[in-house]
């Protein structure tokens, strides 16, 4: 049996899989979000411990008892601030906070190279600009600080006594030279910290450490070795077998992700591409990331007083896109245009837009935001001929036809299944407790591949056209 444990932000996922890599048993435990103040956003680390004690206790005691090896993933860049005595200084602050805007701002004018060397732009979701923001609103509690870690690694401390974490995770701290997979001396010195101050580098397939005898005993499971696993994202392409250059999936969640995986670095920071260390080693992923998806048509049905599911249950095959335009920015957008200050828009209204002509519109604006993201990997060389589509939108056959047909290419849709991080955390246990390799990340049997409609690429290429021209005009307003 190997053990994945997924440390997420609405809760604690732990699965229990086979030699054959079948789920024999999973459990969740809830976690909660304080926001004590706009555009803050903040958790307990005690309460990631609690969820994921209770998570592995409702496993089943027999099977649990045969755990050969433990794998983390968790949710990215959350700043975990530890004192000498390794006690949390405050709240951890998370990767939805919004708080360190300016400071992104300081930093990238003061250090120039600063992308150059992260492949990122600074935004307020990565860690070092919380750190900043500490650096200024909370001295007192930045002198303190000893130890930062990702909220999954502050798990880990507590499982193995390690100071750890992998590749992928701390590629998005922005303290990384993630073409080296090293800590970077200069942007550590930005905000005034060191590697003193950073976890031990490993790949995600690696053991950092065995779980501690007195945790083990409580927990039921071995003494056995625990993997250095993996960011969300990152562990997730492993649960779904997009590990190699050339594969790609795209997750239609609350937000939205375009993913693929490359065997070389190629950052396109300018379009507020992400490009981090994958979690299996001499590999990094690009991300294309919008911030409503299915949120989006979450937000029309709250509009209209109609569930998500009777809004888009006979809207037929995919047509033409209308006049009637919507951008999604419901709350600013990342990739490509990295703003939070953007807002969503409906465009062209007229007496004929019912409710059923905003619901395309809006499945629509949605589809042309993944094709920005496209774009912007495209600038870098990536092409997507296919990708897996994995989240709950992919549930809507209308939607993920009319998503095909606008980045033109293809989608496979997985077979029912739990394909999440913690599936990709157990699969990296594997790696590193048995020494398999990569080939154990093998993607999951398909249900159908859904082809773009060439008969619609011309007309949906222009609604894209004045999508993007939409965008320009409104930006300042």
């Amino acid at each position: 049996m190997y053990l994945g444990l997924d440390i997420g932000t609405s809760g604690v996922k732990a699965v229990l899989v086979d030699e054959a890599q079948n789920i024999v048993d999973q459990a969740t435990a809830p976690l909660t979000v304080n926001r004590p103040q706009a555009l803050w956003s903040e958790q307990n680390p005690q309460d990631w411990w609690e969820a994921t004690t209770a998570a592995v206790k409702q496993l089943d005691a027999f099977k649990r008892s045969g755990v050969k090896a433990i794998g983390l993933s968790g949710q990215m860049h959350g700043a975990t601030c530890l004192d000498s005595a390794d006690k949390v200084i405050r709240p951890a602050i998370l990767w939805n906070d919004g708080r360190s805007g300016a400071e992104c701002l300081g930093m990238m004018a003061e250090m120039p190279e600063l992308t150059r060397i992260t492949g990122n732009l600074a935004m307020p979701g990565f860690t070092a600009p919380k750190l900043e923001w500490m650096r200024t609103y909370e001295a007192e509690n930045f002198v303190k600080v000893a130890k930062v870690l990702l909220p999954k690694d502050y798990v880990r401390l507590l499982m193995t006594g390690d100071y750890a974490s992998d590749m992928s995770d701390s590629a998005g701290t922005l303290w990384m030279d993630v073409a080296k997979r090293d800590w970077s001396d200069e942007v550590l010195a930005l905000t005034a910290l060191t590697r003193e101050h950073m976890p031990k580098l490993f790949e995600g397939s690696e053991a950092t450490g065995n779980l501690r005898k007195d945790i083990a005993t409580d927990w039921g499971v071995p003494s056995v070795p625990v993997a250095a696993g993996g960011g969300d994202n990152a562990a997730s392409a492993v649960g779904v077998g997009v590990v190699k250059a050339g594969d790609a999936l795209v997750s239609l969640g609350t937000s939205g992700v375009l993913f693929a995986a490359s065997d070389t670095y190629q950052p396109n920071a300018a379009t507020a591409v992400h490009t981090f260390c994958h979690a299996v080693p001499d590999t990094w992923h690009q991300m294309g990331v919008i911030l409503a998806a299915t949120d989006a048509l979450n937000w029309l049905a709250t509009l209209t007083g109609q569930s998500p599911s009777e809004l888009t249950r006979d809207l037929g095959d995919v047509t033409a896109p209308s006049r009637t335009l919507f951008l999604p920015y419901l709350g600013g957008e990342r990739t490509p245009h990295n703003t939070a200050q953007m807002r969503g828009q409906f465009l062209h209204l007229d007496h004929a837009t019912d409710a059923r002509q905003a619901t395309r519109a809006v499945l629509q604006g949605v589809c042309y935001a993944f094709a920005d993201c496209k774009d912007a990997l495209g600038a870098t060389g990536t092409q997507l001929p296919r990708a897996l589509a994995m989240g709950g939108g992919a549930k809507s056959d209308h939607w993920l036809s009319m998503l095909a047909t606008t980045l033109d290419i293809a989608l496979e849709v997985p077979k029912a299944g739990d394909f999440g991080a913690a599936l990709g955390a157990a699969r990296l246990a594997m790696m590193a407790g048995a020494g398999a390799g990569i080939d154990v990340a093998t993607q999951p049997p398909l249900a159908m591949t859904v082809e773009p409609d060439a008969a619609l690429r011309a007309a949906i290429t222009d609604g894209h056209a004045r999508y993007k021209q939409a965008y320009a005009v409104l930006k300042d307003l």
